[in-house]
């Protein structure tokens, strides 16, 4: 059996990666002291949206709705875009939103910090999992927002970079 990291071997490696696949994981961290390893699986895809229930009205006949909910969250999303100038980080996943590496720490980031390419920049808690994300742009922060602490989707606008 060739070991190939400290006491983890070629096979457990392959098993942890077929759970990752199997499981649809986005990321696997194990520690053991200073040691540690990460394996990351596909992004996985977004759920499709569920489609809305039509209303009924006494008679039985289904009502059409006025405006569908795809559209209408179109339409916000552009007037955000219209309103915002600058990039546009967006959540790559679901999860609660974090500004700070502890609440003990101070922000990553604030309105009005510079911010280059690479750089963590919050921290988005997922299933226990603590993600660091990293700024996509240089520039400086415009505008945070979402507050610390909040619940977030996968691709909602997060922070505006200039």
């Amino acid at each position: 059996m060739e070991k190939i990291y400290g006491q983890i071997d070629l096979d457990t490696i392959e098993k942890l990666a077929d759970i990752i696949n199997k499981k649809e994981l986005s990321e696997l961290t194990i520690s053991d002291g200073d040691k540690t390893i990460t394996l990351k699986g596909k992004k996985c895809p977004p759920p499709p949206p569920m489609p809305m229930p039509m209303p009924v009205i006494a008679g039985g006949a289904p009502v059409q709705a006025a405006a569908p909910v795809e559209n209408t969250l179109a339409a916000s999303e552009a007037s955000m875009a219209e309103e915002v100038s600058g990039k546009i980080v967006k959540s790559p996943i679901v999860g609660t939103f974090y500004s700070a590496p502890s609440p003990d720490k101070p922000p990553f980031v604030k309105t009005g910090d510079e911010v280059k390419k690479g750089d963590v920049i919050m921290i988005i808690e997922s299933m226990k999992l603590m993600n660091e994300i990293q700024s996509d742009f240089d520039g400086v922060v415009e505008q945070i927002l979402v507050s610390d602490g909040q619940a977030v989707e996968f691709d909602q606008p997060i922070m505006v970079i200039k």
